[in-house]
């Protein structure tokens, strides 16, 4: 854990281990076997199980639990008090260790505010969820998903903003990256 910062409100259990330059703020809990990146910013209240691993330069906002099942790729984002499940069944009185699905986020994905990520699905690279929405599905890369189920309203650039294609292609406005859409997906030509 060389040369990263936990708030002494915090807990980072033996066997867990924390990337450099990584921040972990108040009342956190990291358990053994969780595998935190480096320069990764862990807001207040956040807990990670074992099992869990975070790429480099994640962000976590405030309230965000991320359970046995759930990979963040690097240069991932998740808004303040958004919600990942593991078990697609849970009840209390039936143990469900061995039922946790895989859920994955890839490179660059964003997810907003109380947004929920039922578990076994693949959130794509660059990809944005909406705040409050709930994925029930995977989303394509860059794709732009909101509501409850999450539906695809449109594609956001690797930069972070919404694309405005002409026909099939475009760029975007505010980086100027080129984009084509080719059988359902978005492609940099």
């Amino acid at each position: 854990m060389s040369d990263a910062f936990v708030h002494p409100s915090s807990f980072v259990d033996e066997g867990a281990e924390v990337g450099a330059g990584t921040r972990i703020w108040h009342f956190c809990h990291v358990m053994p076997g969780a595998v935190i990146g480096e320069r990764c910013n862990i807001g207040q209240n956040c807990v990670l199980m074992p099992g869990t691993r975070l790429g480099n330069n994640v962000k976590l906002q405030n309230n965000v639990s991320v359970y046995e099942g759930v990979i963040l790729e690097d240069d991932v984002f998740c808004g303040p008090s958004m919600v990942f499940t593991n078990v697609s069944t849970p009840r209390s009185h039936v143990s469900r260790r061995g039922a946790y699905e895989r859920t994955l986020v890839q490179r660059g994905a964003s997810i907003g505010a109380n947004a929920t990520i039922v578990c076994g699905v693949t959130l794509g690279r660059y990809s944005f969820v909406g705040a409050g929405a709930v994925v029930t599905r995977d989303v394509k890369d860059h794709a732009l998903v909101v509501g409850n189920p999450a539906k695809q309203i449109g594609w956001m650039c690797q930069c972070g903003e919404r694309l405005r294609l002409e026909g099939k292609a475009g760029r975007c406005a505010h980086c100027g990256t080129g984009y084509e859409e080719r059988g359902g997906e978005l492609v940099a030509p």
